[in-house]
């Protein structure tokens, strides 16, 4: 076996506990590599306010969580995209199966943590995005004026209900037990709120739905085992957000390691499991506090054992795994590139419709105003390392959204250096009484403006936005111009051939909103596929303009994707990553 082929430590899942088992091992030299499925970062990048990471005021999960990967990066720690799929525990030498080969370590770190607990309840499955949500932050704009039931009675349920009264008329939080099983003072901040109505001792039984979404919902008071229909006072319908827990993602090591009853790993003393050199960390293994602090201090605990089993097994075997010998820290040298820009948000805010007048005050702004001296630095690397100039194609109409945003591409095309330009489509299109142009829910992907497309070389790219893509999709919007000028980012070569292994034509619609979390990794994702495969076309639509296309699908929840290709439409719901997606289309 050459040591190339070896690692130390194969550290499966990329979120905090993951982050930090890779930080503290490849501090210590020796090769980690930190395999990911999904977006790294793992379940607090869905998070919209963290206030209570130690050390760390105010930040959002996205933002603490690439901070810890920018460490562990900087310290020699490797990064993989590919799913797990098995594992060969036996043995010095341990093995990983993934869906991009197999891959070879003395120890393992088992970190996949949990995702959010499905209840079962009537209708929940066949309703999901349609009015039944996992994450405020991502689906709470969708019910503005309307009234929500929230389920659950931990921290989540509690905080999060509080959060929803940004937008809903009316929370109802419906909790199993006598009382919130989370802190006295996070549940206080929920039962005080004038908003919010709290029920106890009652859970969810069903929800039915009928036009524009859900209409009524079953309760049953588990105290007197009555049940009762309810509804929103005014009639209309409201939305269902669950947080009832966690499921740990164990199904990777069940009959290889120690479960308990509910599915959890068992670990001992420094966190190993029941097999030697296999240890588990964060929100999967058995304990009584799943928080960002905890998951991050078992990624600690975990790592410092698995350097001493490492320097055992290499000892015992006489293998060595290529190790690194010098970091980006050390060098002080900061490895910033276009992945820097993650949750750069630029002013202005996201305007919430059209018509909004507001936008024309944002649209006339001179170029600097519009970006922070920290935005305008990182775009100057992505535009240094262009190859190629991109133009930005507009097809604009008469509202001051239109005028948002071209005011918005002529400062992004100030600050480029030559690397951007714009022109203005100025064809025929038809408009209602208002400016606003009026376009066909039905196409493929609808001419909805105003809108920005790229263009290289006289070509158009297959990437375009519908409405001002700031807010999150900043990012989304700054990497597609990166990838589509070249390099791009870096992606497997496997995934590459996949992508460019579409022959027919694809059209891949993503309605986003800008106040979402998990949009922009869909929107990457999809985009990146177009940029390298010009059958591809991935287009991405501001719902809250253009709310025609919601109710045209039902959504009530983004990102939600609908995919179409040869006649043959899909609509799917939630954040997907290249290689989900590439998963999704079959390719």
């Amino acid at each position: 076996m050459s040591r190339n082929d070896l690692y130390d430590v194969i550290v499966v899942g990329g979120g905090p506990a993951g982050l930090t088992a890779g930080l503290y091992l490849a501090r210590a030299r020796y090769r980690v590599l930190i395999l990911e499925k999904d977006d790294f970062g793992g379940q607090i990048t869905i998070t919209n306010e963290v206030v209570n990471y130690p050390g760390v005021g105010r930040t959002t999960g996205r933002e603490l969580t690439q901070t810890m990967r920018q460490q562990a990066q900087d310290f020699g720690a490797e990064f993989l995209s590919a799913e797990a799929i098995g594992l060969d525990v036996h043995g010095d030498v341990k093995t990983v199966h993934t869906s991009r080969g197999d891959l070879k370590a003395f120890g393992i770190l088992i970190a996949t943590g949990a995702s959010p607990r499905k209840l079962g309840f009537e209708g929940e499955s066949e309703y999901a995005g349609r009015g039944v949500a996992y994450c405020a932050t991502c689906d709470g704009e969708f019910f503005t004026g309307k009234e929500v039931l929230v389920v659950g009675g931990g921290f989540a349920a509690a905080e999060e209900s509080v959060f929803l009264t940004t937008y809903a008329s009316k929370v109802t939080v419906l909790v199993r037990e006598q009382d919130f099983t989370c802190d006295a003072t996070v549940a206080a901040a929920a039962k005080n709120n004038p908003k919010i109505d709290v029920r106890y001792q009652v859970e969810l039984q069903g929800v039915t739905a009928g036009q524009g979404g859900l209409r009524e919902a079953t309760i049953l008071n588990r105290a007197t085992s009555q049940t009762e229909t309810w509804k929103p006072a005014d009639g209309g319908t409201f939305g269902v957000f669950v947080f009832a827990g966690y499921v740990p993602a164990t199904n990777l090591v069940r009959g290889v390691v120690e479960l308990d009853d509910y599915g959890y790993v068992v670990t001992h003393g420094y966190l190993e499991t029941s097999v030697p050199g296999v240890y588990a960390a964060g929100d999967l293994r058995a304990k009584n506090l799943r928080q960002v602090v905890t998951a991050t201090a078992d990624g600690a605990i975990a790592a410092v054992e698995l350097e001493r089993y490492a320097k055992r097994m290499s000892e015992k075997t006489g293998l060595t795994p290529q190790r690194p010998v010098s970091c980006a820290y050390e060098q002080s040298t900061t490895k910033t590139d276009a992945a820097s820009l993650a949750d750069t948000t630029p002013a202005p805010a996201p305007v919430k419709r059209s018509t909004d007048a507001a936008a024309v005050a944002n649209a006339v702004r001179k170029p600097g105003e519009l970006f922070s001296d920290a935005t305008r630095q990182q775009l100057n690397v992505v535009f240094g390392r262009m190859s190629r100039p991109v133009t930005l194609a507009l097809e604009l109409d008469d509202t001051p959204l239109s005028t948002e945003l071209r005011g918005f591409i002529d400062a992004l095309v100030a600050l480029s250096g030559g690397k951007l330009k714009s022109t203005v489509d100025d064809g025929e299109y038809e408009k209602d009484d208002t400016g606003r142009a009026v376009f066909d829910v039905d196409s493929v992907l609808p001419a909805a403006r105003p809108c920005v497309r790229m263009v290289v070389d006289g070509e158009p790219t297959g990437l375009a936005f519908h409405g001002v893509p700031s807010g999150h999709e900043f990012n989304s919007f700054v990497l597609g111009l990166y990838n589509v000028a070249g390099p791009g980012q870096p992606l497997g070569d496997d995934l590459i051939e996949r992508a460019k292994s579409i022959a027919s034509p694809l059209n891949i619609m993503i309605l986003v909103s800008l106040t979402c979390t998990m949009c922009p990794e869909t929107v990457l994702a999809s985009q990146r596929l177009a940029s390298l495969n010009p059958a591809v076309r991935a287009e991405a639509y501001d719902v809250s303009h253009f709310p025609e296309l919601k109710d045209q699908y039902g959504a009530m929840s983004v990102p939600c994707i609908v995919i179409n290709r040869g006649g043959e439409q899909t609509v799917e719901f939630g954040k997907k990553s290249i290689p989900q997606m590439l998963d999704l289309i079959g390719a």
